[in-house]
């Protein structure tokens, strides 16, 4: 991997650290998620929860707390810069992790949950806040996709690391372990990171000047199309994270190795993402996750047919075979489609990131609980929620676009977006 040559934005930084570093803020935030899958049952066990659907709260919890908050810090960072934000957030963080560890109750858990989710939300405004001043275009769009590779590759082992955990510990030692895990982010972004947000750039923390950074998010024809298709599809990938550790345990009857399957459907995840990272400057943002979003569509009415046929469900096999390739086509949604919506607003980039994320991931966290929330033994809620929510990006998107999908823009103007700060277009 090539380093980035010295500037303003990076003070030397290398490339590979910057992008590994953008990896593992953004990890912070998939670690808190996927770790705690296989420990829903003991938590539930141990805190005395009734219903088993309920168990999902401590991933919903977290999710609205990290959903939320978005919406203030990158506000905060506009004004007072990346680096301030970044360590106030990761502070909440860490001690949300560690108090949640000691949780009486399960209220109280759910509580120290949403805190946590608080926290990470600066991790993750300040990631692509970081990104954007430093990159636009195809290339901003490559740097997420590696980050999101290694982003990715959280899923595939942090359900595996919390297996590992409760062979010889408790639902008690996975909340140390991910307080641990970004005590070690903190310190490095502490000596690591340097401020990227120019002088110049600031906003001054007025109602008027921010007002009008949420005007010029909310009014962005492909700015708001991109962002609600975004959080549609996210809610697919957050009901099916509620869900999983019942499908596999209940319908499968899988027992602990359950994790071993859940984390090869994020393997190829990541393969995708990084194919992502590959081709999305010679094929366009848009024609990648155009089409990759058409045929996700196609895989899940497929699934949905063949699961009514069969009462319900699908051998399993079958399931793991068809739920591969769905989200493989995923890994070419996602990052595609926030890099998207991010384009047009370099201007405002933190509260950009910051509105962005409230109502991808706050609105992709509660369609995504809906779902989670309607298991009742079989695959039907879960399809029958992939189908509707992907129609529905579908059609954001295309309104975005002006009823014109795969377009792909002119190389003069890629290239034109494709500057870093400093001025000097982007090779």
């Amino acid at each position: 991997m090539t380093q980035a040559a010295p500037n303003a934005e990076t003070r030397g930084l290398p490339y590979w650290e910057l992008v590994t570093m953008i990896a593992c803020l953004m990890a912070l935030n998939a670690a808190a998620i996927d770790i705690f899958i296989p420990a829903l049952q003991q938590i539930g066990a141990a805190l005395d929860v009734q219903s088993e659907n309920q168990r999902q709260f401590v991933i919903t919890a977290y999710i609205v707390g990290f959903g939320a908050s978005q919406i203030v810090y990158g506000t905060l960072s506009d004004r007072f810069g990346r680096r301030p934000v970044l360590f106030f957030g990761l502070g909440i963080y860490v001690v949300a992790s560690f108090a949640a560890a000691l949780a009486p109750t399960f209220e109280v858990l759910l509580a120290w949950r949403f805190i946590q989710g608080v926290g990470a939300a600066a991790t993750r405004v300040i990631a692509v806040s970081v990104v954007r001043d430093c990159f636009g275009g195809p290339r901003m769009a490559s740097v997420m996709s590696l980050a999101m590779m290694v982003f990715m590759a959280i899923p595939v082992l942090a359900p595996n690391a919390g297996q590992l955990i409760m062979q010889f510990g408790s639902w008690f030692e996975i909340f140390i372990a991910v307080g641990l895990f970004g005590l070690f982010v903190t310190v490095w972004a502490w000596f690591r990171l340097p401020e990227t947000l120019h002088p110049e750039d600031r906003r001054e923390l007025t109602w008027k000047r921010t007002a009008e950074a949420f005007r010029l998010v909310l009014t962005n024809r492909v700015a708001f199309g991109y962002t609600i298709g975004t959080a549609l599809i996210f809610g697919v990938l957050f009901g099916f994270i509620n869900q999983a550790e019942q499908i596999y345990t209940q319908v499968y009857h899988l027992g602990p190795a359950f994790t071993l399957y859940f984390s090869l459907v994020a393997i190829f995840m990541a393969g995708a993402s990084f194919a992502n990272s590959r081709l999305v400057q010679r094929f366009g943002m848009r024609p990648l996750s155009h089409g990759a979003l058409i045929g996700f569509a196609g895989l899940s009415i497929l699934q949905a047919v063949i699961a009514t046929a069969w009462g319900g469900t699908l051998p399993f096999p079958l399931f793991l075979g068809l739920m591969v390739p769905t989200f493989c086509l995923f890994g070419f949604i996602g990052t595609n489609f926030n890099a998207l919506a991010m384009d047009p607003l370099g201007h405002v980039a933190g509260t950009a990131s910051s509105v962005l994320g409230f109502m991808q991931t706050l609105g992709g966290g509660l369609i995504g609980a809906g779902i989670g929330y309607a298991y009742n033994g079989t695959l039907i809620p879960l399809y029958a929620g992939f189908i509707i929510l992907s129609l529905l990006s579908l059609t954001a998107i295309t309104i975005a676009e002006g009823g014109r999908l795969f377009r792909r823009r002119h190389p003069v103007d890629d290239r034109a977006e494709d500057q870093t700060l400093s001025g000097k277009p982007a090779e």
